[in-house]
Formats: structure tokens, sequence, C-alpha cells
């Protein structure tokens, strides 16, 4: 089956630099989300989302910004941003499950209430250059709430789904609930893209051939631990071990470069951010070396660690 491949918004990881180096160095992905723009206090963006989906900061093929919103006028505020930076295709966050967002009835927050949801949809019509998809979760506690929104999906100008079969309230914890997605899957009236706990190969190839009418694949967690699973998708077999530690240190050098002439904190801001990537990338790498890089204190120290951690990694 030949099936697009999506990679999935996560703050704090997947920003335009690391999108943009990933592609370059990895790819294998069809289309990119970006993590979540939302309006601050006095309905004003922040500056790192703004930067984030301008256009000249972005060299992927395909973008699909994505907005988080409670109230209509805050939605259309943020779809605006969107049409003024030239897209076509936008997605609504009613996924996120972090309790502070939740709470203000934002992202899987708001899945309870089908009234307030229904409002945001009526937004999209006023904006018909736009082509929208739903990012959202099984319930916020019930699951109930997911096929509550069965007819409105059907309803509003909805071009696809992605669905993460769990509950907002327990965050990435627990298993995917796939017997409430089979349910799910054979009742969504719109294509249907199915995300959660993807790690491999072999995870992509079941939730595939069990699920023949997907839409496609939402890889998360999964692509950032490894870079290459996408590309493995693609081909259906993983590439050789050389290669990938190739492909991985061009990756890691081209995000290291690119920080030290962008930032402007000095060497604490880079290693800061440069050791966000080790909390997934590569799990299977010694637990001793991983604390190495994460204690590193200095860029020095830093890149000797990683140096050791790429030439003892394990045949891919």
């Amino acid at each position: 089956m030949d099936y697009p491949i999506y990679f999935a918004p996560l703050q704090g990881y997947t920003d335009a630099p690391y999108r943009n180096f990933f592609h370059t160095c990895f790819g294998g992905v069809d289309a990119y989300y970006t993590p979540f723009v939302r309006l601050e206090k006095e309905n004003r963006f922040r500056n790192r989302d703004i930067r984030d989906i301008t256009p000249s900061q972005n060299f992927v093929p395909s973008l699909i910004p994505q907005a988080i919103a409670s109230d209509p006028d805050e939605l259309r505020s943020i779809l605006r941003l969107f049409v003024e930076n030239g897209y076509t295709n936008a997605d609504l966050n009613l996924g996120c499950p972090f309790p502070l967002l939740a709470k203000r009835h934002k992202g899987s927050g708001i899945l309870p209430f089908t009234d307030e949801i229904e409002a945001l949809f009526k937004v999209f019509a006023d904006f018909p250059s736009l082509t929208f998809s739903v990012k959202m979760r099984l319930g916020w506690k019930d699951t109930g709430d997911a096929f509550r929104l069965l007819p409105l999906l059907e309803k509003y100008p909805i071009a696809r789904v992605v669905l993460h079969p769990r509950l907002g309230i327990q965050q990435y914890k627990g298993e995917c609930d796939l017997k409430t997605f089979t349910r799910f899957y054979e009742q969504c009236p719109v294509p249907l893209i199915y995300n959660g706990d993807l790690k491999t190969l072999e995870d992509v190839q079941t939730i595939v051939a069990g699920y023949p009418r997907l839409a496609g694949i939402m890889l998360g967690r999964g692509l950032l631990a490894d870079p290459a699973l996408a590309m493995a998708c693609k081909s259906g077999e993983k590439i050789p071990g050389n290669e990938f530690l190739d492909r991985l240190s061009r990756l890691h050098a081209a995000l290291l470069q690119y920080y030290l002439s962008h930032y402007q904190g000095g060497e604490h801001q880079v290693l800061t951010k440069m050791k966000t990537l080790w909390e997934y990338l590569c799990p299977d790498i010694d637990r001793k070396l991983r604390k190495n890089i994460l204690k590193s204190h200095n860029l020095e120290t830093y890149r000797n660690n990683v140096q050791e951690v790429l030439q003892n990694y394990p045949a891919y």
C-alpha cells in the first residue's frame, strides 16, 4: 500500500530548522504539520509562532500550519494569519492533552463540548481558500466525545481527520485504544489518518494492514526517535547502518551550526536546545552515554559525548 506519511507537530522539537534539515538529511515525509499557533494575552501572537510559519523560513515541500483555539474569533485571527502567509491548508488541534490548555477548552479539553467545537467548525466557511483537517483524540475523559463529532465531520468542510486513539487525560501514558479506534474508523465519514505509538516499521505495517482504508499515517515521537522511519515506510525496509549514521551525523551537525549562528543566548542556550534532541533520539543507545550527553556543561564536552555515541551506536 502506498500511503501518505505526515510528520506530527511536537512543541519544542519540530520547529522550522528541524523540519528543514530533517527533510534534507532523511525525508520520506509527504507533509509536515507545524506546532500549534495560538493567541496570547491582548490577542497577540508569539513571535516564535509567526517566525515558525513564515514561508521564507521553511523549505519542506508541504507544510500545514496548525491552530489551537476555543473561541471562533480567536480561530479567525489565526486563520487570517495563515492566509496572509499564503497557506492553502490548515489544521485545527483538538488533541493537545496538556492540562493548562485543556482546562481552557483548547486541544482535547474542548472535546466534551460539542457545541463549542461546532462553533469553531462554522468558522471554516469564512475561509474558502483553505482546506481543513482536524487532529483529535478519542475524547477528554470519555470516548463518546469522538463519536458525537461524527455528524459534524460530515456536515462541515473537513478534508481529513487525524486520530490519536488515547484520551486527553492519559496524555501519552497507557496503551492506544485500538478497539475504539476500529469503531471510529468504521464510522468516520471523511478520510482518516492514524497517529499514535508507531515506533517501528513493523508497527506501521501492522496498522496499515489492519486498516486498509486509511488515508495515511502520522509519525511523531517515533520519527524523533528514529529519523529514518519514514524512509523505511516508503521503501519497505530499513536503511543500512552506515547510511543511517551518516545521515544522522549530517542532521546533528546542521542543527548545531544553525543554532550557533542564530541563537543570541550564547553557548548555554544552544546546548539546552541540542539536548532536547536526545530526549527521544536513538532510544536504544547505552544509558550511560545518553546521560553523559544530557549532563554536558559545555559544547566541547557535548560534541565529544555525541561523537562517542555515534561511534558506539549499534547496527541499525
